[in-house]
């Protein structure tokens, strides 16, 4: 299932750049619901490319039938990302900690400033390889981004505010 996620940020792009990969700003994302706190598990800066990985793990609610497939305590995952400032572009891809066969997902990050603002397009592609369920599953994890895209541009306005 292909998928793109809008987010208007509002500050200039350098500083949303900034902050996306600010260890402290990923602890405040902390506070949002569904995922939990999120684990810097590394980054590494090389010029002008910033090359990351961060753990998430899901902390929402499953429907029955999801449970029957995975154990809602086995659902983490790492984002690996290689992020160009020259180009203000990132590529990503997710590593399942668990259930590895189950998912595959991947995609980009562009950034453009509009106006003072900052316009992030996220385009992914995820695959859930579970019979029957599969196509369902993928629409409630694309939702899940979709809300936590929408929260993440006001955590990203209070982070922005406050420096």
């Amino acid at each position: 299932m292909r998928f793109q996620i809008l987010q208007d940020f509002a500050g200039p792009l350098d500083q949303v750049e900034d902050a996306l990969v600010d260890p402290a700003f990923l602890e405040r994302l902390g506070g949002l619901p569904k995922l939990g706190q999120p684990e810097l598990v590394n980054q590494v800066v090389e010029g002008p490319m910033v090359h990351q990985e961060v753990r998430y793990r899901f902390t929402g609610e499953l429907g029955a039938a999801v449970r029957k497939v995975v154990d809602p305590q086995r659902l983490s995952w790492v984002e690996k990302s290689a992020l160009d400032r020259r180009t203000h572009r990132t590529t990503w891809h997710i590593v399942a900690d668990h259930y590895k066969h189950l998912l595959r997902c991947s995609g980009t990050f562009e950034m453009h400033e509009v106006d003072g603002r900052t316009r992030r397009t996220t385009d992914g592609d995820i695959k859930v390889n579970v019979p029957f369920v599969g196509g369902k599953v993928e629409a409630a994890i694309v939702a899940g981004l979709r809300e936590h895209a929408q929260m993440e541009e006001q955590v990203m306005a209070a982070w922005l505010e406050r420096r």
